[in-house]
């Protein structure tokens, strides 16, 4: 099973502006310059993770060809290929009456490396505290509008980066069972 990685969090209520001066440039490009070669490395296995999806979901609708199953795949989202590479493994296990041991724990990762992927991707790099705090995202809901920051350094992108390894390295299992 691999493991998730403890990824510190932050909400704060938007105050007038968007971005927050943080008149810090040289430490922001420092920082920036440490994580760059492994936020590039997250993005490029994110990739070869998506292939992964892509593949198996192509095999299990059609072992003689791809096809069929980029048919299906085309412009579908990667959170909706793997709801899809789910419920495909889950009639498998029902049609056949076999167990695929490592499916939940499989579609787990997927959806916590696709979530942490978009979050390392689209974070605004540049808009990072002296906590290493890095806004991802906006949250506009009827409290309001609030701002949401992961802590991102060295170690927890590593940690991201391995949680996409490992869920790759997990495929071969599930291919073995399937």
């Amino acid at each position: 099973m691999a493991q998730q990685p403890d990824m510190k969090s932050k909400t704060k209520k938007l105050d007038q502006y968007l971005v927050h001066d943080i008149n810090d440039y040289k430490s922001i490009q420092k920082f920036l310059k440490k994580t760059a070669p492994i936020i590039g490395f997250i993005v490029h296995r994110f990739n070869t993770l998506e292939e992964c999806v892509n593949m198996t979901i192509c095999r299990s609708l059609n072992s003689r060809t791809d096809t069929i199953g980029l048919l299906v795949l085309h412009k579908m989202n990667y959170s909706a290929k793997v709801d899809l590479l789910n419920r495909i493994s889950n009639q498998f296990q029902n049609d056949t009456g076999t167990k695929i041991s490592n499916l939940k724990n499989l579609i787990q990762n997927l959806k916590e490396a696709g979530r942490l992927r978009n979050a390392v991707v689209h974070a605004e790099w540049e808009n990072t505290d002296f906590d290493g705090y890095t806004h991802v995202s906006v949250k506009i809901n009827e409290s309001g509008i609030h701002q949401e920051y992961l802590q991102f350094d060295e170690t927890s992108l590593t940690k991201i980066l391995g949680l996409v390894n490992n869920t790759i390295h997990q495929f071969e299992e599930y291919w073995d069972e399937t």
